[in-house]
């Protein structure tokens, strides 16, 4: 077989403009990559429209087109996929007809375009195979439009700015191509692109070449795009080595902690994609592992995010939890600042680099509008502690866990009823401040928006169990009078949220009260987190049970976020009636912790349907139209995927069914009247840590019990407790 090759010396003709992406009759499926703070949406053909799509670097749009062309047309997509570990995506396409390729065109299917990308240490590493599949020689024109516009997250998100900064005229010379921009930080921002063979034609936005293919041919084209020169040229070798370091990585993330396998293959998949998701979304920072919240809008550190993302996984693996407290306790606030809606104690809620947010057009380079990230941070802290045992931690975070508790309390004696309120500090701030935090979320039974300050019911939960928290460890260490006082004051707590918060005409929780401390008469799902915390009484919890699981509620994919019939219900909106994956798993933690164990199998055979649909994947949130027979579930158009909350949900809902917790304090295991899911006779769950030792339990389907084993060498210092 003779070597494919350009052809220098035939001349290319005039490049067409490149396609309008966005007016393709069928939208294709977009898929993402990450790697540190740099990420990737893309198209099912690799193919970059400069929509909300893109190459981004610390909240940067460093390509804003990327597009490749046989013969000047968009090839026909044939597949894509992300490899399992969602290190490498790969995009099968080939050429159009009738075709302009060779003197004589070619039979439809005839070359089959490849695209292989992945990212690694801040850089975009593509392999574009060119393959003919023909008998004769033919002359293969590939064209690969690009441009940067850099421009900030927010932007692409929708925000307008009065100006921008100043596009850099492109560098060209040989195989490289450099797009700068400076911004109005004064900061210079570029993109660096490099291809493996010299273009016939390269300019600012284009390259060009001819590629010689002989019968059954093939061609290898490597193009790199990072924000700063590599130094070596692209290649097979450098994308082999990058490819296998990226690879190397996610199956080490991926392999951490406990491992779990079932009987049912479609169930393994769904366990090992969202394990590989949430690999995929953790950075290791100075701290520690950090899981960054979603792709493409939320790629940075949140704080609530990742702390419920931590518990969600915290009975498998309690590294990730050591890694975001270490983190957010580094970035609690010192002092006042009303633009940032920061006050000493106060727990971050996210954090970007953008251009915007360095210049305070937007409060969020270090953002602290969150009310429940404070409480849900001391909430880990203890979760992590009773989990693990790991006393020396809390010592290192004592100092950042008074703050953070002085904060709740400070904020709870601001309010008449002793309640955890909110209310912005700024106007570029957010308006809604729990985790439904669109400014149509909180609502009276007639629609109204209610005036401020806000108490959220399932924020009192996360105060109740912050309470409660400090309680424990003030005995521990000896501080019988503190611990005294936190648990009075949480008591206290619980008492008024009974009292104030309870509808007992509709049985059931009201949303939020107001700033005059009139209810807002609202079913919505934020009831289920304050079971979670254990705050309601034992026949309370019952009747919202109850409700959780009818058809208000549950769609039969997953329990909406607001129960049909309420005023402003619309299951195609952001959180008033569409399904959010994690807040179905933390109303069913909240489910289990009250004895409703069928319940949470029921939750998460629809959240394991709606995942087999979504090809394995929970994406943020889906629309919240009730199951019909032979129609899959509706998605929600912008929502990000992968989610690391989302990708947690099933680890939770799991151990909701399994019934089991870990006391590491005791060393102790307790299953208590597990369940398995539907369609599943088995489960294992290997090397479950506790303490310095590893246990491995068996769960069989025996009947209509589920039997619970040790399996393997049992330490004789863990206590093992079944409770069928």
């Amino acid at each position: 077989m003779s070597r494919p090759e350009l052809v220098p010396e035939d001349p290319v003709p005039d490049p067409a403009p490149p396609p309008d992406l966005s007016a393709r009759r069928v939208p294709l499926r977009m898929y993402s990559l990450k790697h540190g703070d740099t990420f990737l949406v893309a198209d099912a053909l690799g193919n970059i429209a400069g929509d909300d799509d893109g190459l981004f670097h610390n909240d940067t749009r460093i390509l804003s087109r990327s597009v490749i062309l046989l013969g000047g047309r968009l090839p026909s997509l044939l597949g894509a996929g992300l490899s399992q570990d969602n290190a490498v995506f790969t995009s099968h396409a080939t050429n159009r007809t009738p075709s302009p390729l060779g003197d004589e065109g070619l039979p439809e299917g005839a070359i089959h375009l490849q695209r292989s990308m992945l990212l690694w240490d801040g850089r975009l590493y593509q392999q574009v195979r060119v393959e003919n599949f023909g008998q004769s020689e033919v002359q293969v024109p590939v064209a690969i439009h690009f441009g940067a516009d850099f421009r900030d997250m927010f932007e692409v998100r929708g925000a307008t700015r009065l100006q921008r900064g100043r596009l850099a005229k492109p560098e060209v010379s040989g195989d490289t191509v450099v797009l700068g921009y400076t911004g109005l930080d004064r900061v210079g921002r570029r993109a660096v692109i490099r291809f493996s063979e010299t273009p016939q034609r390269l300019d600012g936005g284009t390259a060009e070449f001819r590629f010689r293919l002989p019968g059954h041919g093939a061609v290898d084209l490597h193009v790199e795009v990072g924000p700063d020169e590599a130094g070596e040229a692209p290649g097979r070798t450098r994308f082999r080595r990058a490819c296998a370091r990226a690879r190397r990585r996610m199956r080490t993330l991926s392999r951490h902690g406990t491992v779990l396998r079932s009987s049912g293959r479609l169930f393994n998949d769904w366990v090992d994609k969202s394990r590989a998701d949430l690999s995929l979304l953790v950075t290791e920072l100075p701290t520690g592992p950090y899981p960054y919240a979603g792709i493409p809008w939320f790629s940075t550190t949140f704080g609530r995010d990742a702390i419920i993302t931590a518990l969600q996984t915290l009975w498998l693996s309690p590294a990730l939890a050591q890694g975001v407290l270490r983190f957010l306790a580094s970035r609690q606030a010192r002092e006042e600042s009303a633009f940032k809606d920061a006050q000493p104690g106060k727990i971050m809620h996210e954090a970007r680099r953008g251009e915007m947010v360095a210049l305070g057009e937007l409060p969020f380079a270090e953002y602290y509008g969150g009310v429940d990230t404070t409480p849900l941070f001391v909430m880990l802290a203890g979760a992590y502690a009773s989990r693990t045992g790991d006393m020396a931690l809390i010592d290192e975070l004592w100092p950042a866990l008074l703050r953070a508790i002085a904060w709740v309390e400070r904020r709870c004696d601001g309010n008449s009823g002793g309640f955890l309120d909110y209310a912005r500090s700024s106007e570029k701030g957010l308006a809604n401040q729990g985790w439904k935090d669109s400014h149509d979320s909180v609502f009276h039974a007639d629609g109204r928006f209610p005036d401020g300050p806000i108490a959220l019911v399932e924020v009192q939960g996360y105060a109740f169990a912050a309470l409660r928290t400090m309680g424990d460890f003030a005995a521990q260490r000896g501080l019988d009078d503190e611990a005294t006082r936190w648990r009075v004051r949480a008591e206290a707590l619980r008492v008024a949220v009974e009292d104030r918060f309870w509808m007992e005409d509709q049985g059931f929780y009201a949303l939020a009260l107001d700033g005059h401390g009139e209810p807002c008469r609202v079913r919505a799902s934020n009831a289920g987190h304050l079971l979670y915390c254990g705050l309601p009484a034992p026949d309370r919890a019952a009747s919202v049970t109850r409700q959780l699981l009818d058809t208000p509620f549950e769609s039969g994919w997953g329990i909406r976020t607001l129960a049909r019939g309420e005023a402003n219900f619309n299951p195609m909106s952001y959180h008033n009636g569409s399904v959010w994956p994690h807040d179905g798993a933390l109303c069913a933690a909240g489910l289990a912790r009250y004895g409703e164990r069928d319940g949470v199998v029921r939750l998460l055979s629809g959240l394991f349907e709606t995942a087999v649909n979504f090809d394995m994947r929970l994406p943020e949130l889906f629309c919240g139209f009730p199951r019909v027979r032979g129609e899959k579930p509706i998605a929600y158009p912008v929502a990000c995927l992968p989610q690391a909350w989302a990708s947690g949900a099933v680890f939770m809902m799991l151990q909701g069914c399994l019934g089991l917790r870990v006391d590491g304090l005791r060393s102790r295991i307790t299953v208590d009247r597990p369940r398995l899911p539907i369609g599943i006779e088995s489960l294992t769950v290997e090397a479950l840590p506790v303490g310095p030792h590893r246990v491995t339990l068996g769960f069989q389907r025996i009947g209509d019990r589920v039997v619970v084993s040790p399996q393997g060498t049992r330490p004789p210092e863990v206590d093992i407790i079944i409770r069928m």
